[in-house]
């Protein structure tokens, strides 16, 4: 049976490494990291799925518009994002993704704190879980997620680029917005 959707992609370089950026219609419903293949490859299923769809090579307006802000973003010119997202996923996920676009720039939580304003105090494992199934890295600030006593937990771009971002976010929020 073929898919009724394209989605659209194409590489992005970021200082932290590779991410895949894709849309399908008129909104991003991808930037993922290419480090974590097994991630990777999961996420493309679950797009395939959800949005009924089959992926292409190429580019969209609002791929190259979510590529502009990631520059500046990069550049520590940009803090906050106004690309049109497609969250695909379950409901519980599009609670918890909902959530993370909460997290203030500069700021971290840990994930028992995200399961409890979610109102699921006890559901730190599935908060966890869905945290990780984020198919819109940095758009979806899932890297501002850590443990309970701060130390940084996994991350589909590895720790190294966790640490990068949480540390591109601190640096520009004490220059450019003097917090």
């Amino acid at each position: 049976m073929k898919a009724k959707n394209i989605i659209r992609t194409r590489r992005y370089e970021s200082p932290c490494g590779v991410l895949l950026l894709g849309s399908c219609g008129d909104k991003l419903c991808l930037c993922d990291w290419q480090a974590g293949k097994k991630h990777r490859a999961a996420v493309s299923r679950r797009l395939e799925r959800r949005l009924d769809a089959a992926f292409e090579e190429g580019t969209s307006e609002v791929i190259e518009q979510a590529a502009r802000q990631l520059d500046e973003f990069f550049a520590g010119a940009r803090k906050e994002f106004d690309v049109p997202l497609l969250l695909a996923g379950t409901d519980f996920q599009r609670r918890v993704w909902d959530e993370l676009l909460r997290i203030p720039f500069g700021q971290t939580l840990s994930y028992g704190e995200l399961a409890r304003r979610i109102g699921m105090p006890r559901a730190v494992r599935a908060v966890a879980n869905a945290n990780g199934a984020n198919a819109l890295s940095v758009f979806v600030p899932c890297h501002r997620v850590v443990g309970s006593d701060h130390t940084l937990t996994g991350y589909a771009g590895g720790l190294d680029a966790k640490r990068a971002l949480l540390k591109l976010e601190e640096t520009t929020k004490k220059i450019r917005y003097g917090n």
